[in-house]
């Protein structure tokens, strides 16, 4: 069974340190890399150029599809599939549309986040490659973890553990995907 290379990881022992390093590999060109860390790092996600998430889109999409079909739905029932004329009033009232349509606004916003933030997050995953590695568990205590991953254009194995190792990473290793 052949064995795909995930990317390399390092540990670092401060929030400066990380912070410093992750500078390093942005100006190096790197653009598939990721940090780890106890708490977040003020900064860090400007270093990374980390944008607002499109979960938000998602949610505002989920929720127009819902409204519009909502109020289509109820359109279509009291103009075509079963109109009543009920003491002389309209057969698509703008107003009485309103309520059900906003419910399901809501419902299908809650359901955009949802989608969109598993979607994006590449969830569900049952087994994370960087699970695998000893040391990246004492991330949830004091240590800082920077991967680089192997997807990247510039990864190279040997030159991107010199870079590693040159900013100050430590314990510096690769981690294999098994999938």
């Amino acid at each position: 069974m052949s064995e795909k290379i995930y990317g390399l990881i390092a540990e670092f022992d401060s929030p400066a340190a990380i912070l410093h390093a992750a500078e390093k590999v942005r100006d190096a060109g790197y653009r598939k890399w990721d940090a780890f860390t106890p708490f977040p790092i003020h900064g860090m996600d400007k270093v990374m150029k980390l944008g607002n998430s499109l979960v938000g889109w998602v949610a505002l999409a989920g929720g127009a599809f819902m409204f519009l079909n909502v109020a289509g739905l109820i359109w279509f029932c009291n103009a075509f599939d079963y109109p009543l004329i009920v003491g002389g009033k309209p057969m698509f009232s703008a107003p009485m549309t309103f309520v059900p349509s906003y419910i399901m606004l809501i419902m299908g916003g809650a359901v955009g986040a949802l989608i969109g933030m598993l979607g994006l997050n590449q969830l569900p995953r049952l087994h994370h490659p960087l699970l695998d590695q000893k040391r990246f568990e004492l991330v949830s205590r004091d240590k800082f973890i920077l991967v680089i991953g192997a997807q990247d254009e510039k990864f190279c194995v040997t030159e991107t553990k010199k870079l590693l190792e040159a900013i100050g990473g430590t314990h510096v290793a690769i981690v294999e995907d098994k999938d």
